[in-house]
């Protein structure tokens, strides 16, 4: 089985202890893919260090909005230069973050228009963060067109998904739907089409059911997808095929780009 990660913080020092043991775990349970998005600029050496550690593993660059006093007005033209020497398969983690108190909407919202259009000029998709700002987001991404992405951690409402499909996005699936009280989640993505859904873990964040206060792993994989089975009428092998397949359709991964 061919499962990619199409969320994980890798290059987080949780990892730094044990990361080549975590990836040769995860080529044993079939995840022979991870796409690990950046954060902030001043993690991008250690982050492009760690990508190209492994094969396994796909860059993305981009600044997160829940780290805004740490993003620098220079970091824009950075980022223009990063993405033209070292190729990223994806701007991320990018978005709209509205659900912590004492944000700055219109701070966010220049930050994410400027990301957009470096990744619209580069002909490239987009790893989205987005919390309490769905609609928002939306109405930016019509304003800028990129080329598709991965709403990550989605959580909106069946009317707001529909809207991000038309715009050429998936959604990440990861372990809050392992939660059983998840209840409206976990309904959405039943309701969701198949095409439209990844699997990710956010490692180390977003823990598994039973596994609070643990590091998240993408070792973790293997069993986000057993319960995705689970709230689904399709069985395993057609759920892992189009996870994987969907992917890497809207990351424009090809066999060139990844290992098996």
């Amino acid at each position: 089985m061919d499962l990619i990660d199409s969320h994980c913080h890798l290059d987080f020092a949780q990892f730094d202890t044990d990361r080549d043991a975590v990836l040769a775990h995860c080529q044993q349970l079939g995840v022979n893919n991870i796409i690990v998005p950046a954060v902030t600029a001043e993690a991008w050496p250690k982050l492009l260090h760690v990508c190209q550690s492994s094969a396994m593993l796909h860059l993305a660059l981009g600044l997160h909005p829940l780290f805004m006093d740490q993003h620098k007005t220079e970091h824009i033209h950075q980022l223009e230069k990063h993405i033209k020497f070292h190729l990223p398969i994806a701007i991320g983690e990018i978005g709209l973050d509205f659900y912590l108190p004492g944000h700055d909407k219109n701070a966010q919202i220049d930050l994410f228009s400027q990301q957009l259009k470096l990744a619209q000029h580069a002909d490239l998709p987009v790893l989205l963060h987005v919390r309490k700002s769905h609609d928002q987001t939306v109405q930016l991404l019509k304003q800028i067109p990129v080329k598709g992405g991965i709403v990550h951690a989605f959580n909106g409402s069946l009317q707001q998904a529909e809207q991000y499909i038309k715009l050429g996005f998936v959604f990440g699936v990861g372990g809050a739907i392992t939660h059983d009280r998840a209840t409206r989640l976990r309904q959405l993505i039943r309701e969701l089409p198949l095409s439209s859904l990844v699997l990710e873990t956010d490692a180390p964040d977003m823990p598994l059911s039973g596994q609070q206060g643990q590091v998240n792993t993408p070792e973790n994989i293997p069993n986000i997808l057993n319960v995705l089975v689970e709230l689904r009428t399709e069985d395993r092998h057609t759920i892992a095929s189009a996870t994987t397949n969907n992917c890497c359709r809207v990351l424009h991964l090809n066999d060139s780009t990844l290992p098996n």
